[in-house]
C-alpha cells in the first residue's frame, strides 16, 4: 500500500526516506515541496532526480481528504465539507480577516465529549482522524485559495473544529509539528491554537511535546454549572484544569490562556457568574473570549442578548482582565462555532439522556 506522505512531520518524513535508501535532505526537498508549494504531484518536483520521483510514485501519494462540500457565507466565511472515509465527513472553515486567514481544523470525526451547547456532540463519536487528514485540511485549503498576492493564505490555524484535539494527540501533534515546521507552514506558535475541553493529561503531554497557544473551553464558573454543560468537568474538574493551566505556562511564562465561554441565555450569563470567572481569572494568566451561542435543531438553549454580553463583559473588563466578544462567523451557512456537525442525526440518542435545561439552569 502507498504511504501518504501527508501523515508523516519532518522526523517521521525522514525515517520513510531512509528506507527507500535516501538521504535526509531530500525528505526536506519533498516537505517544502508538499506544504510551501502545495505541490501533490511528484513529477513536477523539478529538483527530485528521475529516479528518486519514479520510486516516490511507486512507494507513496499525496492525498488530503476529498470535497464533497463547498460553502461561502455572505461574510466571505467558507466551508468545506471534507471526506474522510466512505461513512464519515468532517468539515473546516476559513475565516477571512483584513489582516489574517484563519483556518479551523477538524480533529476527529463526532466528538465524544457532548457539550450540551455543542451541536457536534449530536453526532457521537466516529473515530480520530489521521495526521494526513488533518493538515490536510489546511493543505487543501491554501492551494484552494493561493493567488498571486496571498501565496499561503492561512495565517492562523485553530484546533476547534469537530472533535476534541487532546483526544487524538498521536494524530495532531504531528501535524502541530507541520504547521510550525520553517520547511513546512513555518506558522509561529502563537498563531496556531488548540482548543480543549479540558482534558488534563492531553494538557500536559501537548506542553512537554508541542506547547501551542491554548483555549480552554470553560463555559461555566464553577463545577455545579460546568458538570452540566461540559460534562467532562466531572472527571477534570475546575481546581485541576486551572492547576493543568498553571502547568502548561510554565514552558512560555510569557504567554496567556484563552478562555472561552459560550453565552447562554439565562444559564450562564448572570453578572454573578461574571464575578465568579473574576475568581478564577486571579489563579491563572489569562483572557476571556465570550461567545454568543449559535443555535442548532433540537438545541434547548438561547443566545444572550448583545447588552446582557457587554455588561457581563464589562465586569471582567473592570477587574483588570482582557476580553474579546467573538463576532458571528458564517452562521448562514452553519460555520460558527458549535455548529459543525450541520444538520445530523441524533444518532446516539444523547438528546434524551440529558437534563432539561430548567435542571441546569437550577
Amino acid at each position: 500500500m502507498k504511504r501518504n506522505l501527508l501523515d508523516f512531520d519532518a522526523g517521521g518524513l525522514a525515517a520513510f526516506f531512509e528506507t527507500l535508501g535516501e538521504k535526509p535532505f531530500r525528505a526536506r526537498q519533498v516537505l517544502r515541496w508538499m506544504h510551501q508549494s502545495g505541490e501533490g504531484d511528484f513529477a513536477r518536483m523539478s529538483d527530485l532526480a528521475k529516479a528518486l520521483r519514479g520510486k516516490l510514485a511507486q512507494a507513496a501519494l499525496i492525498e488530503a481528504p476529498a470535497v464533497v462540500g463547498d460553502t461561502v457565507a455572505e461574510d466571505g466565511t467558507r466551508k468545506w465539507l471534507l471526506k474522510v472515509d466512505g461513512a464519515n465527513a468532517v468539515e473546516a472553515v476559513f475565516i477571512p480577516e483584513t489582516n489574517r486567514g484563519t483556518l479551523c481544523v477538524s480533529s476527529q470525526a463526532g466528538c465524544v465529549l457532548d457539550c450540551a451547547f455543542c451541536s457536534t456532540g449530536k453526532q457521537g463519536f466516529n473515530r480520530n482522524l489521521t495526521t494526513a487528514e488533518i493538515v490536510g485540511q489546511l493543505w487543501f485549503a491554501n492551494r484552494s485559495l493561493r493567488s498571486e498576492e496571498h501565496p499561503r493564505p492561512v495565517s492562523n490555524v485553530v484546533m476547534m473544529g469537530m472533535g476534541e484535539p487532546c483526544l487524538n494527540l498521536d494524530n495532531v501533534i504531528p501535524a502541530l509539528r507541520l504547521m510550525l515546521d520553517d520547511n513546512a507552514y513555518g506558522l509561529s506558535r502563537r498563531r496556531v491554537t488548540v482548543s480543549t475541553a479540558g482534558v488534563v493529561p492531553g494538557m500536559d503531554r501537548l506542553r512537554d511535546e508541542c506547547p501551542v497557544a491554548l483555549a480552554v473551553s470553560l463555559h461555566a464558573p464553577n463545577d455545579a454549572l460546568r458538570d452540566q454543560l461540559v460534562p467532562l468537568n466531572r472527571k477534570y474538574p475546575i481546581r485541576e484544569l486551572v492547576a493543568a493551566c498553571n502547568r502548561y505556562l510554565e514552558r512560555a511564562p510569557r504567554d496567556f490562556i484563552t478562555f472561552e465561554y459560550v453565552m447562554l441565555d439565562g444559564v450562564n450569563d448572570a453578572d454573578s457568574h461574571a464575578r465568579e470567572l473574576v475568581e478564577i481569572a486571579s489563579q491563572v494568566s489569562c483572557k476571556f473570549n465570550l461567545i454568543p451561542f449559535n443555535p442548532f435543531p433540537r438545541s434547548d438553549f438561547r443566545r444572550s442578548g448583545a447588552e446582557r454580553i457587554a455588561s457581563f463583559a464589562e465586569i471582567l473588563r473592570r477587574a483588570g482582565l482582557t476580553v474579546t466578544t467573538r463576532k458571528t462567523r458564517g452562521d448562514d451557512i452553519a460555520a460558527a462555532c458549535g455548529q459543525l456537525a450541520g444538520d445530523v442525526a441524533d444518532r446516539t440518542r444523547r438528546s434524551a439522556r440529558r437534563l432539561p435545561l430548567k435542571e441546569v439552569r437550577a
